[in-house]
């Protein structure tokens, strides 16, 4: 058993990991820091009090049972939160445990009041004088929860989203920031959640705002020497709904800026949404003070989709708007493009638009022009997901066993087919397609290859399996 606080909590951490789920000990300990142990009590360190709170609220019997199992009976676990403020210095504020009664504790804001009349605040988006009431929240209906589809990708990002939709302010998530890659979904979550809001709260002012406007505004509010009212308008805003924060990065004043609304805005429990391409500590040209504070809260990323969640997608567009398409096409365009929800949704409106315009049937040949020309980058390229839907098609085997280690002869050989195709029609290295097969290695790819090839010259029923399997993949 290590004496060391580092050995210690690194033994905890082993433990905590095999029991909750990877994303959740990313965003709940990762960022702890254990900073002594003294006497059976180990000290960590956590960036917030609300995340300390979500702690104790969730994971308070697995840090019990880990610390009791380092540490014995007599093991206590205690929390140094770093409290910080607008000065360089931060004191760590220290709560023992088990004797932890949450009542005592309470998370007191410096409250920052307005002295104005709101009537006198310019509001930075229509023309000076408009009341707090009065402000439109710019949030586009059409993206909401019942058109969101939720997924393994998704799943934290839309439970995080729902919670502070229901608790605006009053939950562990503030600031709620959602990120991940383009055309993943970030928008209309972020959407989603302010539409909520202002269907059960329809007193909370709620403004959803892109970053590049909120830097313009900045701008126009220096050049017309109207800072103050720009600042005074966004502290009014109950929930704060800020689009791609990325593009501050670089922009040292609207950075500033940010900052004391941001500040403001937390301390008197209104809710902040933030989105980005990347997580806090990939964010470039940031302040560390601002990188901070979105830390305090939640970070939930938003993941490629999965193929299930794909196909769930392009169905719940498609009921959305009346339609039907063939199970093949919709399949194929969901095995095609994997990276992209915005672009998937965009390839179907293409589809439907080509066949309405051209007077044609929705056809799997048609679908498969279509995608050839909307996708870029990708084009006469399948991806070995389809490869091995159509290999499993054909051999009528479910795709399950195919990526499974059964060692039947119709299986190995379809299984040894998708990797030949697989290493024919994508760029793919040998180790991924291994990897899609069911955990094979790159050598045993290559023979899958090699073993192809020879009976293609020696067997002539295998060499029709190969010639109608490949017309089905080839891209017209």
């Amino acid at each position: 058993m290590s004496t060391s606080h580092e050995g210690v909590w690194n033994a905890c951490l082993k433990v905590i990991k095999d029991n909750i789920s990877l994303q959740a000990f990313k965003t709940w300990f990762d960022p702890i820091v254990p900073i002594r142990l003294e006497n059976s009590v180990l000290t960590i360190q956590v960036p917030s009090h609300f995340f300390y709170e979500w702690l104790e609220e969730n994971y308070i019997t697995l840090l019990k049972k880990v610390i009791k199992k380092e540490l014995g009976t007599d093991g206590t676990l205690e929390y140094s939160i770093v409290m910080e403020n607008n000065t360089t210095n931060s004191t760590p504020y220290t709560v023992k445990l088990p004797a932890l009664n949450k009542k005592s504790i309470k998370n007191a804001p410096v409250t920052m009041p307005i002295n104005l009349n709101e009537n006198q605040i310019r509001n930075p988006f229509i023309i000076p004088g408009l009341k707090k009431v009065n402000v439109d929240s710019n949030l586009n209906p059409s993206y909401s929860f019942e058109n969101f589809v939720e997924g393994d990708c998704n799943r934290l990002a839309r439970a995080s989203g729902y919670a502070v939709a229901n608790k605006p302010g009053g939950t562990a998530f503030n600031p709620l920031l959602i990120y991940g890659g383009v055309g993943l979904g970030k928008t209309h979550l972020a959407h989603a959640i302010g539409i909520s809001i202002k269907n059960q709260f329809p007193n909370k002012t709620v403004l959803y705002v892109g970053s590049e406007k909120f830097a313009h505004q900045f701008i126009d509010a220096i050049k017309n020497q109207t800072t103050n009212d720009f600042i005074h308008f966004y502290q009014m805003i109950d929930v704060l709904i800020i689009d791609d924060v990325q593009f501050f990065s670089g922009k040292e004043k609207t950075q500033d800026v940010f900052f004391h609304i941001f500040n403001h805005l937390h301390q008197n429990g209104k809710q902040i949404i933030l989105t980005s391409d990347k997580p806090p500590v990939e964010m470039q040209g940031m302040e560390q003070r601002l990188l901070s504070r979105f830390k305090w809260g939640l970070s939930a990323d938003l993941g490629a989709p999965d193929l299930e969640t794909r196909i769930a997608i392009l169905e719940k567009k498609m009921y959305g708007n009346g339609i039907e398409l063939p199970r093949d096409v919709v399949e194929y365009l969901a095995y095609s493009i994997n990276t992209n929800v915005r672009e998937m949704e965009g390839a179907l409106n293409t589809l439907l638009a080509q066949a309405s315009l051209n007077k044609k049937a929705i056809t799997l040949e048609l679908a498969k022009q279509m995608v050839d020309k909307f996708v870029k980058n990708t084009a006469r390229e399948v991806s070995i997901e389809y490869i091995q839907k159509v290999v499993c098609d054909y051999f009528d085997l479910p795709i399950e066993m195919l990526k499974s280690k059964t060692r039947k002869r119709e299986v190995v050989q379809a299984r040894q087919i998708s990797m030949y195709f697989s290493k024919k029609m994508t760029k793919s290295s040998l180790a991924n397609i291994g990897a899609h097969c069911g955990g094979k290695d790159h050598a045993t790819v290559l023979h899958a290859c090699r073993t192809v090839m020879n009976l293609s010259e020696t067997d002539k029923q295998f060499r029709v399996y190969l010639e109608d399997l490949e017309k089905k993949l080839t891209i017209q």
